[in-house]
């Protein structure tokens, strides 16, 4: 559904009242007294209304103190805001915004007695990201003046509003809350009534997942969290977001979505149930996943499950030098990380020439940090002098860590484990850089499976910040302490997992990514749009058909077969579209046609 994005005229939606002054209505109450509108905020609770006038006096007064507001201004915005505990203040409105709690009888409750106060002409909106939209305007007299308008918290800042329709929605209703968010400088996308809509329809379904590999053991929350913001450059971590979201709300939002779809990958990780029942909600509580150093604080505070600081465990090995076999983009970027470390390298490869191009392209890499100031060319030229190329692997013989970023093809990198085994010396660390193949299943084709671990580097090495240390059921416990030793000095940040399909991040990304495919295979939204929303109100550097396109299609296609293969759950199963698209070859921006098509070079 395409959402315009300018209108000629102004909205006639000037007076505009919100329902339930809580963090997110005074949000938006603030946004539309900026925009020049006429607020009316209602709550029940006094006290509430008091706080929400603390809030916006003390909001635009850090908006004056950063010179985002003058004074006379300020006092604009606060005037055109009016509070009152009494719903029948809201007659004059001309939109009614209800943000009260997530449950049908409450908000059904508001409907009724706004249909008795309101002008017939009056157009009411609900803040709901987990109900019905359809269901909350069929209670209503006015059914066809009923939608849904999804801000995202915080309100001032997040650009993304979600406008919901539902079957009875009247389009003129829709245009003039549309024309009205635009107003409000934020950027409206058009969605239908379904749970969770666009966003929160993809955020939560990932956020599901994340709860259930933490509470499977799989992974520290802490290591979690940082994969997701290291490897996804996403700007909080999944458990770190529940617990600012509220682990109630996101139980609330998922049983919704399941009741839907009865898909298993929204159907409540049992740990959110645990949680909420036992009070423990999130940052609103001081105590989730997370404990804080109080409730409503973000500061969070060490616990009982708060990692021992490295250091404490088994003794690593010693590591001088290090072999990488491979000589595509991967192979030259994790060779590039060590050389800069200050480890000899040995960058080997099928043929002498290929190590060679390999190398060549390591050289041009640090001609470009050489050009941004970044190193000099000293440094740059000693860099490469640290690599040696050799066309056979017979060059590890004297290696400590060899590190294998050959081909995702499971046959050739059991070849390659067995060449390095007969030619590494004894107490060598074998590591594979696999996104998806079992780890065991190159640590058993060599006869010393304790020396083997997954290294899983992201791309473009030298950039990404992320290793997945990836321990098999028969890595030794000095090669693990040896690899995390090594990801330090190398200036990555380790994060620990078991071998199992897609570890942590690609476990994630791609079931998120492969839901966005259904959404658009559904004809539920356009690409542009989920892109947005899941850009404007996600906080995802791509959205994931941006990504989708850069990764490739093909490869997405692959990981996606093999997480499905792995953990056998329907919801997995890749989506026909992505499947059509791989087979017809549009894989993206490297064939020039993905979802999207692009300039050829």
């Amino acid at each position: 559904m395409a959402t315009p994005l300018s209108h000629p005229s102004p909205s006639p939606l000037r007076t505009v009242a919100v329902v339930g002054l809580g963090t997110m209505g005074t949000g938006i109450a603030e946004v539309l007294a900026r925009a020049g509108r006429e607020v009316i905020g209602v709550d029940i609770s006094a006290a509430q209304t008091a706080r929400c006038v603390s809030a916006l006096e003390a909001s635009t007064a850090r908006a004056v103190a950063r010179g985002r507001l003058s004074e006379e201004e300020r006092v604009g915005v606060l005037a055109r805001v009016r509070t009152s505990t009494d719903l029948a203040a809201v007659a004059g409105a001309d939109l009614v915004i209800e943000v009260a709690p997530e449950s049908y009888e409450i908000k059904q409750q508001i409907f009724r007695e706004l249909d008795a106060v309101v002008r017939p002409e009056t157009i009411l909106a609900t803040g709901t990201n987990a109900l019905s939209v359809t269901r909350l305007a069929a209670g209503s007299a006015r059914p066809e003046r009923v939608l849904g308008l999804h801000f995202f918290n915080p309100a001032p800042a997040m650009k993304l509003v979600e406008v919901v329709s539902s079957v009875l929605t009247a389009p003129q209703a829709v245009a003039a809350v549309t024309d009205l968010a635009v107003e409000l400088g934020k950027e409206p996308v058009a969605v239908g009534d379904r749970p969770g809509f666009v966003a929160d329809g993809l955020l939560f379904g990932y956020l599901n997942q994340a709860a259930a590999m933490y509470e499977a053991r799989y992974a520290s929350r802490e290591d979690i969290d940082a994969a997701m913001r290291l490897g996804c450059g996403l700007p909080m971590g999944p458990l770190a977001l529940l617990d600012l979201i509220g682990v109630d709300t996101a139980r609330t939002v998922l049983d919704a979505m399941y009741a839907e779809s009865r898909d298993r990958l929204h159907a409540p990780a049992p740990i959110l149930k645990q949680l909420s029942e036992a009070g423990l909600t999130g940052r609103k509580a001081g105590r989730g996943f997370y404990t804080y150093a109080a409730p409503g604080s973000a500061e969070v505070v060490p616990d009982a499950l708060t990692p021992a600081p490295d250091g404490t465990g088994a003794q690593g090995r010693t590591v001088r030098s290090v072999g990488v076999a491979g000589s595509g983009t991967m192979a030259s970027g994790i060779a590039e990380v060590f050389a800069k470390a200050g480890y000899d390298v040995i960058l080997a490869a099928r043929t002498e020439e290929k190590a060679e191009t390999a190398k060549s392209r390591i050289g041009k890499s640090l001609s470009r940090s050489v050009a941004k100031g970044r190193l000099t060319e000293e440094a740059a030229a000693g860099i490469l002098d640290r690599i040696t190329p050799a066309g056979s692997y017979e060059a590890f013989a004297d290696v400590d860590l060899a590190v294998e970023a050959i081909a995702e093809d499971l046959d050739v990198k059991r070849q390659l484990f067995q060449a390095l085994d007969k030619v590494c010396k004894p107490g060598a660390v074998l590591a594979t850089t696999t996104s998806s193949l079992p780890v065991v299943a190159c640590a058993r084709a060599t006869s010393r499976p304790q020396d083997v671990i997954g290294m899983h580097f992201f791309n473009p090495a030298p950039a990404m910040k992320l290793v997945e240390v990836v321990r098999t059921v028969l890595t030794g416990e000095d090669v693990h302490a040896t690899v995390r030793e090594v990801c330090a000095r190398i200036g990555k940040h380790p994060v620990d997992c078991g071998d199992r399909a897609g570890f942590i991040v690609n476990a994630l990304l791609f079931p998120y990514l492969n839901n966005a495919v259904k959404m658009v295979q559904e004809h539920y939204a356009t690409l542009d749009d989920i892109d947005a929303a899941m850009r404007l109100g996600g906080g995802y550097p791509m959205g994931p058909f941006e990504l989708l396109d850069v990764v490739g299609l093909d490869v997405s296609l692959a990981i996606e077969k093999v997480l499905h293969r792995e953990f056998r759950d329907p919801g997995l199963a890749p989506a026909p579209l992505l499947e059509h698209l791989v087979a017809a070859g549009c894989l993206g921006r490297k064939t020039g046609r993905g979802f999207r098509e692009y300039a050829r070079r």
